[in-house]
């Protein structure tokens, strides 16, 4: 399976990587493993603001995620050059904007989950973390980071 033909049966064009907005730099790798940072999801170019439990849906932040995945993918993409070359998606840590009631943080996660597993099957398959947080840079709903492996 060409992951670049996936990702065109699923109409979805890969963005450049975003020019860091603190001091870090978007990818590092080490050996045959690429960590990616944190990606804020994004809406029209601009934060996509929101705190689940306050003023955003659990369905509105999985779409959100989803966002984060395709920009995570983008930053990947750059990193290694070709995703053919990517033997596995190891982790996926994400931080869900929430009160301290907000329960679905997984639910939110599962937005970038599941495009990862359509994109890439079971190289798709991944370790994950979930969690709640107080905030997020600009307000964001959800931020999300990934490390990967190549082949």
């Amino acid at each position: 399976m060409n992951i670049y033909d996936r990702l065109s049966e699923l109409n979805i064009t890969l963005p450049p990587v975003a020019t860091p907005a603190a001091a870090y730099v978007p990818f590092v790798q080490t050996g045959n493993l690429v960590f990616l940072s944190g990606h804020i999801a994004k809406k029209d170019g601009k934060a996509w603001v929101g705190q689940l439990g306050l003023n955003m849906t659990t369905d509105e932040a999985k779409l959100a995620a989803r966002a984060v995945a395709i920009d995570l993918l983008g930053t990947l993409h750059a990193a290694v050059g070709d995703l053919n070359t990517i033997k596995r998606i190891v982790k996926v840590m994400s931080l869900v904007n929430s009160t301290s009631t907000f329960t679905e943080q997984h639910l939110v996660t599962n937005g970038c989950s599941a495009l990862i597993g359509e994109i890439f099957g079971d190289k798709g398959a991944h370790a994950r973390s979930a969690f709640g947080v107080a905030q997020l840079p600009m307000g964001s709903c959800v931020e999300i980071e990934l490390i990967a492996e190549v082949a």
